[in-house]
């Protein structure tokens, strides 16, 4: 469970980023998940409720928005967000050229008090 760690690391630094606002505790975490990273919503959660016990961050709303999958087409050079099995370009038919987005596991803000 590749969450555990990435959790951890994710209330380090909201706890580290909390403590340099002086805050007296964390209300809110605003967390981008890519469409493409591996990681689940619920184990992030799940990991956060755990980990965050006994912390300045203990019953903080997780707030986790989904960042779709874009990638673009080698031959066209067009953007798309692939569909289910079809990961060939709706324009040309071509290969892709590279992931645009839909990899993020980023914090956006934090809400502290």
């Amino acid at each position: 469970m590749h969450e555990l760690s990435a959790t951890e690391q994710l209330l380090n630094l909201t706890l580290e980023h909390a403590r340099q606002a002086r805050a007296v505790r964390v209300l809110k975490i605003n967390l981008v998940l890519g469409d493409l990273s591996s990681f689940v919503a619920e184990s992030i959660r799940f990991c956060f409720d755990i980990l965050s016990k006994g912390t300045n961050a203990e019953n903080a709303f997780l707030s986790i928005s989904r960042k779709p999958a874009r990638v673009r087409c080698e031959k066209c050079k067009d953007e798309f967000t692939p569909r289910e099995m079809n990961w060939a370009c709706p324009r040309c038919n071509g290969f892709i050229e590279e992931v645009v987005s839909g990899r993020e596991f980023y914090v956006e803000s934090i809400e502290v008090e």
